[in-house]
């Protein structure tokens, strides 16, 4: 095969990484499921609210691979949130059962494609680099035997009482002015304050801190803080995007404190998947975002420690 047939093949590969993961959540939010959300209040959840972490090494999946994991705990009645290679469950003297099949993850890498390079050295221009996907397989703990006793073993969620403290230390930890009153939960851009209806004002209370976790998230990208684009009005599909990162990471932050999540703007659901069907990278791009403002928001968690990334074959997706 000739390199450029190669290069073709290798591009028609990373561009069906891509759709494959933007159907699966496009057929799930078609169905009136939301990928992030709906498996947790539901009998069918085996597994505890969870980050999905890797068995061997201790750190959280980020980005789009929380929602890849999530769905396969789901789909597959897996009873906890634990992964592992192949190679990774035969260095810990464990084995993955025969015939088991394991879950594609991905991780983001860039490369510069040759022809960009020789333009870039005829007119001096820095060479721009194409980002892409890559393939990667793990398997659930439950796929696997002879593990040591408690690899995959989840840890206990807090208990209730301790949530309503834990989020509200959170909030006062992060310095975001957060405001409490009126009878809309909303983040002001422009004057970079946050303000949620009183507890009282919800049905339960559990969902004021729902609630919160969104709003923070807007917030999060303030140019103070992670500096996204927070330009889009109502209507567009650049606002469509940033509320579809808040929701992700309210979903991550949930699940990290115990919360079981839900859809703070279940009407959005539309321009959402309108914003998907026209780009396929959007899901993935939306997941990467939303994991750094989980990450930057739980930052200020009293006595955290710095979170552990993804190893190198388990990179952050851009």
């Amino acid at each position: 095969m000739s390199r450029h047939a190669n290069r073709a093949r290798v591009g028609e590969n990373r561009a069906s990484l891509y759709d494959e993961i933007t159907d699966k959540i496009i057929a799930e939010l078609e169905a009136g499921r939301v990928p992030w959300v709906q498996p947790w209040g539901t009998a069918a959840a085996k597994a505890p609210l969870a980050m999905p972490k890797n068995a061997s090494t201790g750190r959280q999946y980020s980005g789009v691979n929380v929602l890849i994991l999530w769905g396969a705990v789901i789909e597959h009645g897996f009873a906890g949130q634990s992964w592992l290679t192949f190679r990774q469950a035969l260095s810990l003297g464990g084995h993955v059962r025969k015939g088991e099949r394991g879950t594609t993850v991905v991780y983001a890498d860039r490369f510069v494609p040759q022809d960009e390079k020789r333009r870039a050295d005829e007119t001096g221009d820095e060479a721009q680099a194409i980002p892409f996907l890559k393939r990667f397989t793990v398997f659930n703990s439950d796929q696997c035997d002879e593990l040591p006793d408690g690899i995959a073993t989840a840890a206990p969620p807090p208990l209730p009482a301790l949530i309503e403290p834990t989020v509200e230390a959170l909030i006062k930890a992060t310095g975001i002015d957060f405001r409490i009153g009126g009878n809309r939960a909303f983040y002001m851009h422009s004057a970079d304050y946050v303000q949620v209806p009183p507890p009282h004002a919800y049905g339960e209370p559990i969902n004021w801190h729902r609630t919160a976790l969104h709003e923070l998230g807007h917030a999060s990208g303030h140019a103070s803080r992670l500096n996204r684009d927070l330009s889009g009005s109502f209507g567009t599909k650049k606002y469509a995007f940033e509320e579809l990162i808040a929701e992700l990471n309210a979903a991550f932050c949930c699940a990290s404190l115990g919360i079981v999540p839900t859809v703070r703007h279940a009407d959005y659901i539309g321009s959402w998947l309108e914003v998907m069907r026209e780009d396929n990278r959007a899901i993935v791009r939306a997941a990467s975002q939303a994991s750094k403002a989980a990450d930057y928001i739980l930052g200020f968690l009293p006595d955290s420690q710095p979170s552990d990334h993804e190893t190198a074959d388990e990179r952050r997706v851009a």
